[in-house]
């Protein structure tokens, strides 16, 4: 990245001098890398400055795009707030909105959604289904292949927010059948403020409604300079998690068993939130959420200064309310509220989970103390 911010610092959107030649070059490759490690075409690939913006692209984009096809969009209780909130001021403007529920925490599936359920919510004025490819609190990987069938078959549009998906887990737009896809750059360890979205270009062709006007740049669809240093970084990082996926999660999902069974092993009455730990197909290996019953989460998180974990989506760290994801689970709100979400990547250590585990399980002791004294 440090040449696009020193010596190579033209526009990619100028066209008239060697400068913006240089940038667009550097975009134009980063574009094809990005691409190609999803199974689209360079031309479906469209920079925003993150997953954000990029689910607020697809939802309203189709949305208002397709007005006239229907006005009804299916999405899923535990969507990240990039999705929901999109969804909730597409609802307040006149389009209705249809959540469908998952599996609840004392089945085998649980967090998935049911495929019968969802095809019973889809109407013929669906004009949208968005479902996330792997819930960023639980780690729960969906069947959005079987879910694209679904919405191929009844010629409705499938958006996917693969955030937490991609460089993490194989992902190809192809065989998940789906027609935009939204991620993001920081979660793979690139630079923040760079996301993309894939549009489908063909069989369908989609139409989106752009949200920033101003400029021609991404073939009109996001107004804006492009970040080229972002850009680059962003290829970048994802070609590394590629050449790097299959050692790392064997690494990682080593190191959350080691988390969570040192856990298990020094605090009474913890449980486990989500996916069973030992289906590596149904959750992400690098997460893991525990409930550590009869003390509050927050205040647990406060107590432990030097360890970095979080009750949540780090999105709605500022919002008091309980996680909505748990709470779709059917997990009591007692229980939610002592959750914690534990994230383990690629600079983790053994001695770091080792750490983890003495903090944590001291602090929940010394908390419950805490609690019985007053």
């Amino acid at each position: 990245m440090l040449p696009y911010w020193t010596e190579t610092y033209g526009n990619a959107g100028s066209t008239s001098h060697v400068f913006g030649w240089d940038a667009q070059d550097a975009v134009d490759t980063a574009r094809q890398i990005i691409a190609s490690a999803i199974g689209a075409s360079a031309r479906e690939i469209v920079f925003t400055s993150g997953a954000t913006e990029s689910n607020n692209l697809a939802l309203r984009g189709v949305a208002q795009s397709n007005r006239r096809q229907g006005g009804h969009i299916v999405s899923v209780l535990t969507e990240h707030k990039a999705v929901l909130d999109p969804l909730n001021r597409l609802s307040r403007r006149g389009f209705e909105v249809t959540l469908v529920p998952v599996a609840p925490c004392d089945r085998e599936e649980v967090g998935l959604v049911d495929l019968e359920q969802l095809r019973d919510a889809i109407r013929t004025d669906t004009c949208l289904v968005s479902v996330m490819l792997v819930n960023n609190e639980i780690g729960v990987i969906q069947q959005i292949g079987e879910i694209g069938s679904v919405c191929r078959s009844r010629d409705i549009l499938l958006h996917t927010d693969a955030t937490q998906a991609v460089g993490k887990i194989p992902v190809d737009v192809a065989d998940l059948g789906v027609d935009l896809m939204s991620f993001s750059a920081h979660k793979i360890y690139g630079p923040k403020g760079v996301g993309a979205l894939y549009v489908r270009r063909r069989a369908p062709r989609v139409r989106l409604e752009p949200q920033l006007d101003g400029g021609g740049q991404e073939r009109s669809l996001r107004a804006g300079t492009l970040n080229v240093a972002g850009i680059v970084g962003f290829a970048r990082a994802l070609s590394l998690c590629l050449e790097e996926m299959q050692v790392e999660n064997t690494r990682l999902w080593q190191l959350r068993q080691r988390l969570f069974t040192g856990l298990c092993r020094a605090v009474d009455d913890l449980s486990l939130n989500g996916p069973a730990l030992e289906t590596p197909s149904r959750r992400l290996v690098g997460n893991l959420n525990c409930s550590f019953a009869g003390i509050d989460g927050e205040a647990l998180m406060m107590s432990m200064r030097d360890l970095a974990v979080s009750s949540g989506s780090a999105c709605t760290s500022t919002n008091p309310e309980p996680s909505h994801v748990l709470r779709a689970l059917g997990i009591s709100d007692d229980l939610v509220r002592s959750s914690l979400r534990f994230g383990l990547g690629r600079f983790n250590t053994a001695d770091e989970v080792d750490f983890a585990i003495e903090l944590v399980s001291e602090t929940v002791k010394r908390l419950r103390r805490m609690n019985r004294l007053s």
